[in-house]
């Protein structure tokens, strides 16, 4: 007998017990159990031949996900209990020894994680995020996916900092990284803002230290970010709600709100990248999504600030020098047409260039399709699009 068919014997061997609890309480037929075990032993015999592939774990794989739902369905429907047995284990060990076959094989690694997740098996979770980025600290979308898990699925900011700082160990050349970083660190400011505003307590932002400061050697392995205490961010004492409302309030002078630590990583990474102005535009873009952080404009001037140093000719600069005074100005407010104005102001000096126009008509066109707009405000942001288009086509 070959090795293959020992092996397959050996793990179809296994659900025996299981299986016969399903006949005995009637959960799936003796027809039914009979094309369980065909269809068990044909996907043993393929995972474990020479020849096996990796997509030969992930129809098995998925085979036992279906069979699972189904089981948890008839249970239910039946109202009877299960010995234990869980189709969950299984489908783990499938995954496992597909990942351990397969290790180079990123898609089953992110099959594995996302089965993991859905079934909110966090210590097994943990321990695959473990394997995975110590066999693939290389892998920026790995360390981002971590990091973004343990801020969404834990709201762990502490742990999703740590995910990323190592990352930037082995993956210092990853402009994704450096972005998506920045990125979590304004979505924890973003959803702290809520909490105060939904407790009554958000009041205007005092910076605790300037740009630039407590930032890192060019040379290190992580980037020394400003000092954030639990303390400050997940306060021991509070009221009869567990909420302290003093400790929320000084939040606001601590570096987690004044955007000094978005700050610190555009620093580190725009040394590391050379004062790159690409970098620095899309770096610049992706901070425009957060509106309604109130350390915005703090950390976009920041931005604008540095490319105009390094590189004031670039048309990246030029266009986030251009639109800047609209930065976390809502459309319809009273202040969004003087803050216009003062764009349209800075674009006359680069109206000629189409590298700009192209910008301006990107920029300008989902704005003048807002509903509801203002008539001569729609009149200017047309005007304003009609003259870039003009300067794209000469």
């Amino acid at each position: 007998m070959s090795a293959t068919t020992d092996k397959a014997r050996f793990y179809l061997e296994q659900s025996i017990p299981e299986l016969k609890e399903y006949e005995r309480k009637e959960i799936f037929s003796k027809d039914e159990i009979t094309s369980i075990i065909k269809k068990r032993s044909d996907f043993e015999h393929k995972v474990n031949a020479r020849g096996a592939q990796p997509t030969d774990f992930v129809r098995y794989a998925e085979y036992e996900m279906n069979l699972e739902t189904l089981r948890r369905k008839r249970i239910k429907r039946l109202g009877v209990r299960s010995a234990g047995y869980s189709g969950q284990r299984r489908i783990f060990f499938i995954l496992d020894r597909a990942t351990r076959k397969f290790h180079g094989d990123i898609k089953l690694w992110a099959q594995y994680i996302e089965y993991a997740r859905e079934q909110k098996s966090f210590k097994k979770l943990s321990q695959i995020f473990t394997d995975a980025l110590r066999l693939h600290p290389t892998n920026a979308d790995l360390w981002i996916y971590a990091a973004k898990y343990a801020l969404e699925d834990h709201a762990d900011m502490t742990n999703s900092r740590s995910y990323m700082q190592r990352g930037l160990r082995f993956c210092k050349s990853s402009k994704k990284l450096w972005i998506h970083y920045a990125k979590l660190e304004l979505i924890y400011i973003a959803k702290l803002v809520a909490r105060q505003r939904i407790l009554g307590l958000d009041q205007e932002i005092k910076p605790s230290m300037q740009a630039g400061e407590g930032l890192d050697d060019p040379d290190a392995n992580t980037i020394a970010l400003p000092r954030v205490t639990g303390e400050d961010i997940n306060p021991s004492e509070g009221d009869q709600n567990g909420v302290d409302h003093t400790a929320l309030q000084k939040l606001n002078s601590t570096p987690a709100l004044s955007g000094a630590i978005p700050l610190a990583i555009f620093d580190s990474a725009i040394k590391n990248f050379n004062d790159s102005d690409r970098f620095g535009h899309e770096f610049y873009d992706m901070v425009t999504e957060f509106e309604d952080v109130p350390c915005l404009r703090k950390i976009l001037g920041h931005i604008v600030d540095v490319m105009l140093g390094a590189k004031p000719t670039s048309y990246h600069t030029q266009i986030c020098y251009i639109k800047f005074p609209t930065a976390g100005i809502r459309l319809t407010s009273a202040e969004f047409p003087r803050a216009l104005g003062e764009s349209l102001g800075r674009l006359k000096e680069y109206r000629n260039d189409p590298n700009i126009a192209r910008e301006v008509v990107a920029w300008l066109r989902p704005l003048a399709g807002t509903d509801g707009l203002d008539p001569a405000l729609q009149k200017v942001l047309t005007v304003t699009i009609l003259s870039a288009e003009r300067t794209l086509q000469e």
